[in-house]
Formats: structure tokens, C-alpha cells, sequence
């Protein structure tokens, strides 16, 4: 197998619809519908915007339209998911339910629950968080040992999801949990996936803070927490085979290199317009790296349009991804460290970087780590 990313100019009708996104921010952002200086993630969960963005159709864009969904490209979504991150839009409220748990609804769940939950997670109404990773475990998760018991008329849960984003604040969750034991010569065997009501009995959410003492992070505890039957994803113990397809949602997206996206513009104004020749350097080789990863992403996008799962190349993305934003944290510092510029820019570079310099750990943990994912490449390539 090969690992490729084919560069392909976007269309002018995905450039159209790029400058829709934009006019929609910055009327938003003028009327005070959202600020995009704040980096608080809490004022980025907004419900009622998710449902304007909804209201536009920019949720559910490439799902089946006899399902609710709009029927439009992952290439198309790809440019309005870059611009809205890029503008620092409060879309936490419905962005997991849109990238992956959405259509792993679509492709698993019993037609009823489909029917009920696809229209909602459209309008921007349900916000929805994954449980895959435990404390033992890690981003390796065939070792999960969370587990779902058979009982009369469904499943019941216990143990524990860790690294658990916005479980404080959803409605879902999608979780996965062993429901028996692997097999010696199939350690993928005996998982299965679960929609779980975040409201049931039973569940506990356990903050786990960043440095800088925000609230994203969750510890999630099932004690005997029941799950009825139409609530099971796909086949009981197959889960590994449809985790595959929704890590490439999760892990190959703008999110994974944009999230210290703020920092550059807040560099640029510090810079001015008349940079030094080693701070220009340093802010284009920043630029550089990240329009390749742009490119890279829009790949895997067209990818998925062809109906390939391009999870190696996702995995590819997120590895490269993580390093880099931490890369260029440093990088932005080191940068600024001898320019004398004591006004408003600088503090609000200094407030970004801070920011930025907490949030940075976690990239490392969300999404899958960079050991598991440097697994995933090598064993697509057939080195393992």
C-alpha cells in the first residue's frame, strides 16, 4: 500500500462558498453574536449559534438529504469547517456530532434511532462526546476493558472513558466498551459501540483541568448503567471495524492543525509590517508548514469524496499535525523574544501564547497519540 496526498486547486464554487462563511462571521461577530478574540473554550460551546449554522445547512452537509442530511461533498465541508475554525466561531456544540458521530449513526444505528437523532444533530440541537480512550489503555483501543454486560432488554456498563472533551456538556455520547473477551489470534475481537443518554443513572463526569485551569477534559464513570438493545452500533463485538472509519473523521480534519491557528495572526501584528529578516524567516517557514497541511487535509477530503477510508493518511496528518503545533508555539516565542514592542499588540500576543503554551499538551492525547498513530502508518505500509 501506498500513502498519498494528490494536490488538486479547489473549486471556484467551493472559493464561493468560502466567502459565504466569511460574510456569515463577520456579521455574526459585529452584531455580538460571538467574539473572535476570546479563546475561552467555554463561550465557544454556543447552542443557539450551532443552530444558526445549522439553519444554513453547514451541518450534515455530506449526509444522505433522505436522511436529513444536505448531499454535499467532504471537500465542501472541508471549506466551511477550516473557515469557521479559522475564525474562531463557537461551533463546539455540535462539531463532534457533525464530524464523526453523525454518520456513524447514519451507517450503524437502528433505523429508528437514526430517524429521531440525524434531524436534531442537523439543526444543531444535540452535542454529542466519544468514549474510546481509558486510563490503562491510552489511544490503544483494542485493550479497553470498560465493559457492557447482556441483561433483559439491553446492556449494562461499567468502568470508565478517559480524556472524555465536553462530556460535561453533552447530550451523547458514542462509546465503546468489551463485551468479550479477545481471542488469541484476533485482540480486535469482542468490542462493541453503544449510544449512551449522557442523562442516564449512573454516569458520572470527573473534570480533569488543563494547566491554565480550564474545563475540557472529563473522566466519564458508568456504575451498572443500563443501555437498551436498539441502542447497540452495528454488530456486538465488531466495533473495531467501525472505529476505523470514524477515526478517519476524527483525526484528519483543520481542527488538527488549527487549533493554535490564533497565535499566527497575533504573531503577524507584533511583527508588523516591516519584519527583521530572522523573524520573517521564522513566520514563513510557520507559513509554509501550514499550508502544506492544509493540502494534505483537502487530500484525505477528496478521498473520502471517492469513497476510499483514507485512514493511514489521516493518521499521517494527526502525527504531523501535533508536533508542529507544539512546534510552532515554541517557534512563535523564540521569534518574539528580542523584539521590543511594548503596546497593545504584544499583550495580546503574550495573552495567545500563554494560552496557547497550557493548551498545548493535550494535543498529544486527543485524537490518538503520536506512538499509536505512527503504528497505524507503519502497519498500512506493511513494516509491521
Amino acid at each position: 500500500m501506498s500513502i498519498r496526498f494528490d494536490p488538486a486547486p479547489e473549486s471556484a464554487a467551493i472559493a464561493c462558498l468560502r466567502a459565504e462563511v466569511r460574510a456569515f462571521l463577520d456579521h455574526e461577530s459585529e452584531a455580538g453574536g460571538f467574539d473572535p478574540l476570546n479563546l475561552d473554550p467555554e463561550t465557544r460551546f454556543d447552542r443557539a449559534f450551532s443552530a444558526k449554522v445549522g439553519a444554513r445547512g453547514w451541518i450534515g452537509m455530506t449526509w444522505p438529504k433522505e436522511l436529513g442530511g444536505h448531499g454535499r461533498s467532504y471537500a465542501e465541508r472541508y471549506a466551511v469547517t477550516e473557515e469557521l475554525l479559522a475564525g474562531n466561531a463557537p461551533i463546539r456544540a455540535h462539531f463532534v456530532a457533525d464530524r464523526q458521530s453523525g454518520p456513524m449513526l447514519i451507517k450503524y444505528a437502528q433505523p429508528h434511532v437514526r430517524d429521531e437523532l440525524v434531524p436534531k444533530i442537523v439543526a444543531g440541537e444535540l452535542a454529542f462526546c466519544i468514549g474510546m480512550s481509558e486510563a490503562d489503555s491510552g489511544s490503544d483501543l483494542f485493550a479497553a476493558r470498560a465493559k457492557a454486560v447482556a441483561c433483559d432488554g439491553g446492556w449494562r456498563l461499567s468502568g470508565s472513558k478517559l480524556w472524555t472533551t465536553l462530556a460535561h456538556r453533552c447530550d451523547w455520547m458514542i462509546g465503546i466498551f468489551r463485551t468479550a473477551p479477545a481471542t488469541s489470534d484476533n485482540r480486535r475481537h469482542g468490542l462493541t459501540q453503544f449510544l449512551i443518554d449522557m442523562g442516564r443513572s449512573g454516569i458520572s463526569v470527573r473534570p480533569i483541568l488543563f494547566p491554565s485551569g480550564e474545563h475540557d477534559f472529563n473522566e466519564v464513570v458508568f456504575d451498572d448503567v443500563f443501555v437498551p438493545d436498539d441502542h447497540v452500533l452495528g454488530s456486538p463485538d465488531e466495533a473495531w471495524r467501525q472505529a476505523t472509519s470514524e477515526l478517519a473523521f476524527e483525526r484528519s480534519g483543520p481542527e488538527r492543525f488549527l487549533e493554535t491557528y490564533p497565535l499566527m495572526p497575533a504573531l503577524i501584528d507584533v511583527l508588523s509590517s516591516s519584519p527583521d529578516q530572522r523573524s520573517a524567516e521564522g513566520l514563513g517557514r510557520m507559513t509554509a508548514q501550514l499550508h502544506v497541511f492544509r493540502h494534505m487535509a483537502m487530500a484525505v477530503a477528496r478521498g473520502m469524496d471517492e469513497g476510499s477510508e483514507p485512514v493511514a493518511e489521516a493518521s499521517v496528518v494527526k502525527a504531523a499535525a501535533t508536533r508542529w503545533e507544539q512546534a510552532m508555539v515554541a517557534e512563535a516565542r523564540r521569534i518574539t523574544s528580542l523584539i521590543d514592542n511594548d503596546g497593545p499588540d504584544r499583550e495580546r500576543f503574550d495573552d495567545v501564547l500563554q494560552h496557547m503554551t497550557a493548551l498545548t499538551p493535550k494535543v498529544t492525547i486527543q485524537g490518538g497519540t503520536v506512538e499509536i498513530l505512527h503504528s497505524i502508518v507503519a502497519r498500512a505500509l506493511g513494516l509491521r
